[in-house]
């Protein structure tokens, strides 16, 4: 199996220069934010942290493609680099510190491009997840101070923690209903929102988390983490990978059961 070491040092290193782009300007008062065709909003800092990787993988490693979710595509070849400078910007522009930089590196295979590297890093809670394919995934401070992941072992959705973003989307695919029942049949549901339902799978703390519709940007990272740390990532269609346009994570266990209840039709 490949050895993806550097190119998972790379992107740390590409995740503190993120980092420290996306502090500085969180809370700022004078802080430009637009809004994209899309109606969903996009701050200066998600561009300048977008740049900054860009920049910096240009120099590192020129052959590959990137990725990014201001700026497009650019480049081709079997390694592309995929990246969501601020995923939740609609909580950075609030002042709201659950929002992460996702950097992914994906090759070509089988099935198309998958993810081999992520790294998920939240500066303003503290907090970095990453995993490399084979490898493993861990959560800490630097790839020298960490601790490994692991999902959940329950196995009854009684006793199961569901994390959702919203109740938007889901009436729009007819999945409300399901959803609701989901609600329903397990412990405890919480809302919080964009990538850390998927870092909590793969630490155990949530055991099952969906979302209706979501970019490559958006899952590239998460899904490698959640399938190191020996979780299920999967679309709502059970494709494994992050190419649905929408996802569904678990700690394995409780997976056919999640894609039941959202899979459900009245």
């Amino acid at each position: 199996m490949p050895d993806y070491h550097d190119d998972l040092r790379l992107a740390h290193v590409l995740a503190d220069a993120a980092d420290a782009a996306t502090m500085d300007r969180f809370k700022a008062l004078d802080l430009k934010v637009e809004t994209k065709p899309d109606m969903t909003p996009v701050s200066e800092a998600d561009k300048t942290a977008e740049e900054l990787i860009r920049s910096n993988l240009k120099r590192g490693r020129p052959r590959d493609a990137i990725l990014g979710e201001e700026y497009g595509v650019e480049g081709t070849g079997p390694r592309r680099w995929v990246i969501d400078p601020i995923d939740g910007t609609k909580n950075y522009v609030r002042g709201v510190p659950v929002w992460a930089t996702l950097i992914s590196l994906m090759e070509a295979g089988e099935g198309g491009f998958q993810p081999v590297v992520g790294v998920v890093s939240a500066p303003a809670l503290g907090r970095r997840w990453w995993a490399a394919k084979g490898a493993g995934a861990y959560t800490g401070r630097s790839l020298t101070s960490a601790t490994r992941l692991h999902a959940s072992k329950v196995s009854r959705l009684q006793d199961a923690s569901f994390a959702y973003s919203s109740l938007t989307g889901w009436e729009e695919q007819g999945r409300l209903d399901g959803f609701m029942d989901l609600t329903r049949a397990v412990w405890r549901t919480r809302g919080y929102g964009d990538f850390w339902p998927y870092m909590m799978v793969a630490e155990g703390s949530v055991d099952i988390c969906a979302e209706p519709e979501l970019s490559l940007w958006d899952m590239a990272a998460t899904a490698i983490i959640v399938t190191e740390a020996g979780g299920t990532f999967t679309g709502l269609d059970g494709i494994p990978g992050p190419h649905s346009g929408n996802a569904a994570a678990s700690n394995g266990l409780l997976h056919d059961e999640l894609l039941g209840y959202l899979n459900q039709r009245y």
